[in-house]
């Protein structure tokens, strides 16, 4: 059923695990756990489902941007319960938002160095991560 769903999505982003560890005890868990609190089909989908879940502040670190996606969009996207889940949306609550210190400068001072303006600048992981020499480095990534 969807609201099964839901709710291991959210346990499994959060708290959860498919499995008892001998952590559990070491804290209350239900201060940190994700909840699904809405679920909604999806227009024309018999099979679809739009789950609504929020997450409290305390289970984030502060000013990391790291940590907030891998707890949200970490493992859970291969939970064999699910055949597929996507996330549609994110809203990040201003008291969150405002721990984030932000860059110690602006964007027009990394379009300077690059000499590149008028366009999105883009990043991405070169593969193999590990491995290559500083010169291939350079080679792959220019």
């Amino acid at each position: 059923p969807p609201e099964e769903a839901g709710a291991a999505v959210a346990a499994e982003s959060s708290t959860g695990t498919w499995t008892t560890v001998w952590t559990d005890g070491l804290t209350s868990l239900d201060r940190y756990k994700g909840r699904c609190y809405h679920i909604e089909p999806v227009a024309g989908e018999e099979t679809q489902f739009i789950a609504y879940v929020a997450y409290p502040l305390d289970l984030f670190e502060e000013g990391s941007v790291t940590n907030m996606f891998t707890s949200i969009v970490g493992n859970v996207f291969g939970f064999k319960a699910l055949r597929a889940l996507r996330l549609e949306d994110l809203r990040i609550p201003t008291a969150y938002v405002k721990t984030f210190q932000g860059p110690p400068h602006g964007i027009q001072v990394e379009r300077d160095k690059l000499n590149k303006y008028g366009r999105p600048l883009l990043g991405c992981t070169i593969k193999p991560k590990l491995g290559l020499s500083a010169k291939n480095y350079g080679r792959a990534v220019y």
